[in-house]
């Protein structure tokens, strides 16, 4: 035996790991953070930093600039966020006109913009002036007649194709992430899952620019919920400029709850609600300091916004709507069947979505994208012509839908039949029989209920950026106008009636459609999301109606309380459970009586767990188990015998750990004992240096005995973000709880397949 002083005295050598060493405690792509390590982590560099700011002046000023970049990088955040929204709300504005005209003057200016500039625009025809022309006027010299129709008709279609061939050909060229909502991925990623590229600056340019294509071409989609995956990227962006946050995932994590937030205040102009969908839908940990960081990002994006103003109204959004009327008791049961249908619609939007989107999966069809992005693009520029309600952009069919009708309105759902002798102000118009406009109108609305609640069905999901507020915004809002149309022609028709008599005498203005239009958004928005709060809240900011937040609630909370009657699914929630994303969702209820010994690994039959000893395997013997396995880690123990449990150590900090020894270090050979005790063991005196690997070990992992009950265990990964748990008897260990285990055990109880809980 050789005295252990002669190796100490070689220490230099081998405690090299007490130097942080480049990647350890980094991880692999779609593999699952450790959220307790990255919070001790960030607690050491904290301390590390306190204590070195009393030394000098110059760490002193270091330590403050650490505590001030979480606010820079928000702000960064908010003014780039801001202005990407501004930008893609120009641009949208513009392309969506360009496939029914140009401005003469200036080929970069929106038909609205063009007209502006006219001197020859009169308030009546505001929206006809010379210097705008349409296809038809350009190339044929005729505005109206069957060739002009038609040739309009063509070249919209065509616009709509080429728009969304370029937009999915960018994408799946260059940015395979860039397609779809992101808020499912988003919610993952928060949630301490790794999808590298997901958030990189290829998908944020990709995704800006192509969102402004697949929006300008007319398919049933938004730009909302992809608004909140390029806010994100700004997000990740920003935070790798700050080693605080690039250097550890939990920390970047919270700068992503705050982008988030960014991401849905910008889109709806609303700050608030923003901080409040990023706290109720998206993230996972959200502390008290990313709540405050938040709600400045969301500001700093809103004013960015606000200076931009892409609209020309002042206003952040494009429906901002003031009603003048109060809404009556009697009125909340209509309020309450809009919820009802709002939980029906989202009930039957998530299911078929769900089944194509599986299809899509599982059949040939997903094998080609582009043609399906296509196909689908021809069938809705075919159908959403003819019908001036699905022609439009669908912000200015919800614009229109939201408005009340004025004495200025030249609306057709305004084209009601006026009393000759009516003297009343401007705002206060009283209820009036429909005229034939309104009629027309109601039979446009409701072929374009059924298109928009078909064609929705088949076009999120699709390899393109594809939001699904907008769409169900709208199609709550036509149904909506519906009933409240209907409401006010029954009050007006049958005022006598007792439910009408108390609040609705004749020459009242009593029911709003408007109001109605702005519930029904509420609760087939809240039907497909299932949120509540923050729901509420975007839509009071979006329409500025702070007077109608109770039958807002009111819808709200009915049709979240129906979609739940038949699933608690979400949409987002969906499509995670779809993708076999490892989410472990705070809303699932776990009430089975199973033990952590009916879940652990091995089970009964399975060869023995993998573990490393503390110190009486070899170099060779490590890589042997490394390469011969493929788990993440493997727990520590005394000896094989006792079975005792130190410590855990993770795979890829193995493999770095021992890389960078044999390469630093002469000594290492491939039979050099590999130990993690403070202390060297005792070797023959013509041994290799052994190399001690005690940094990399993690001396408290999380444990659990074998009678703990699922529901403990459940909640404790759920609540601390574990990835993996070891099970333990009297400190012997006896197996391994992962994160998948977890996940798969959930969905075995629910009936569902347990092996689609991976990702791919």
């Amino acid at each position: 035996m050789v005295n252990t002083g002669d190796i100490n005295g070689s220490s230099n050598l081998m405690d090299f790991l007490d130097e942080p060493v480049p990647d350890v405690g980094t991880y692999e792509d779609f593999h699952t953070i450790d959220w307790l390590r990255e919070k001790s982590r960030d607690t050491d560099r904290h301390r590390k930093i306190t204590s070195k700011s009393k030394e000098s002046i110059w760490e002193f000023i270091k330590g403050l600039l650490d505590a001030w970049s979480g606010w820079v990088v928000m702000l960064l955040i908010g003014l780039l966020a801001g202005t990407l929204a501004g930008v893609i709300d120009l641009a949208v504005d513009w392309m969506t006109d360009l496939k029914e005209g140009i401005c003469l003057n200036a080929f970069w200016y929106s038909h609205e913009q063009c007209c502006w500039t006219s001197d020859e625009t009169t308030f009546e025809d505001r929206d006809k002036c010379p210097q705008w022309q349409k296809w038809s006027e350009l190339m044929i010299d005729q505005s109206e007649g069957a060739s002009a129709y038609i040739l309009n008709y063509f070249l919209y279609i065509m616009w709509a194709l080429l728009f969304a061939f370029l937009a999915v050909s960018l994408v799946r060229v260059f940015a395979p992430y860039a397609c779809g909502s992101g808020i499912p991925e988003i919610k993952t990623i928060l949630s301490g899952f790794i999808i590298r590229g997901y958030l990189g600056k290829w998908t944020l340019l990709i995704k800006t620019v192509t969102l402004v294509l697949v929006v300008s071409s007319g398919l049933s989609l938004g730009k909302e919920g992809p608004s909140v995956h390029v806010a994100c990227c700004c997000g990740n962006l920003f935070s790798s400029l700050f080693s605080k946050y690039s250097k550890n995932e939990g920390k970047r994590r919270e700068v992503l709850s705050a982008a988030a937030a960014v991401g849905v205040s910008v889109a709806f102009g609303a700050p608030i609600g923003g901080v409040l969908f990023s706290l109720e839908e998206v993230s996972y940990y959200f502390p008290l300091k990313t709540l405050w960081r938040s709600f400045f990002a969301a500001l700093v994006a809103a004013f960015t916004l606000r200076s931009i103003n892409p609209f020309g109204n002042s206003r952040l959004v494009l429906f901002y709507v003031e009603y003048h009327t109060p809404w009556y008791m009697a009125e909340l049961f209509p309020f309450i069947l809009l919820g009802v249908f709002g939980g029906l619609w989202g009930t039957l939007f998530i299911r078929c979505n769900i089944a194509w989107c599986r299809r899509r999966k599982t059949t040939k069809l997903g094998k080609y994208p582009v043609l399906e992005v296509i196909v689908v693009t021809a069938i809705t520029a075919l159908l959403a012509y003819p019908n001036p309600y699905t022609r439009r952009s669908t912000s200015e069919l919800i614009s229109e839908l939201f408005n009340d009708c004025g004495a200025l309105e030249s609306s057709q759902l305004c084209d009601y039949i006026n009393d000759p002798n009516m003297t009343r102000p401007v705002d206060d118009i009283p209820d009036r029989q429909a005229g034939t406009g309104v009629y027309m109108a109601m039979w446009q609305l409701a072929l374009a209920l059924i298109f928009k609640i078909i064609i929705t069905i088949f076009t999120f999901g699709m390899k393109i950026p594809s939001g699904l507020f907008i769409p169900s915004i709208a199609v709550g809002a036509i149904a909506g106008r519906i009933v409240g149309v209907g409401v006010e022609q029954l009050a007006y028709h049958h005022h006598d009636w007792i439910i009408f008599r108390n609040w609705c005498r004749p020459g009242a203005d009593c029911v709003t459609p408007g109001l109605y239009a702005m519930v029904g958004a509420a609760a087939c928005l809240g039907g497909v999301t299932r949120m509540t709060v923050s729901l509420v809240v975007i839509m009071f900011e979006l329409t500025g109606g702070l007077e109608y937040i109770v039958p807002l609630m009111a819808a709200a909370v009915t049709s979240k309380w129906v979609a739940d009657a038949f699933g608690k699914e979400g949409i987002y929630e969906a499509h995670i459970h779809l993708n076999g994303y490892p989410f472990l969702d705070v809303k699932d209820e776990f009430t089975h009586r199973t033990l952590a010994m009916d879940v652990m690994r091995p089970r009964r039959g399975e060869p023995s767990l993998s573990v490393l000893t503390q110190d009486s395997m070899t170099v060779e013997d490590v890589e042997t188990l490394i390469k011969d396995t493929d788990y993440n880690g493997f727990p520590v123990v005394v000896s094989r015998d006792s079975e005792r449990l130190i410590g855990f150590a993770q795979r890829r900090e193995l493999i770095i750990a021992i890389k960078n020894a044999r390469q630093r270090q002469d000594g290492v050979v491939s039979n050099s004992i590999l130990y993690f005790t403070e202390d060297p063991p005792e070797l023959l005196a013509n041994s290799p240096h052994p190399l001690k690997l005690r940094r990399i070990l993690n001396l408290s992992p999380f444990t659990v005995i074998d009678h703990t009950p699922m529901e403990t265990v459940v909640d404790i990964f759920r609540k601390l973000g574990l990835r993996q748990c070891l099970v333990t008897r009297s400190g012997r260990l006896l197996g391994i709880i992962t994160k998948k285990d977890v996940l798969r055990h959930m969905a075995q109880m629910a009936n569902q397949d347990p092996e689609s809980i991976m990702f791919n």
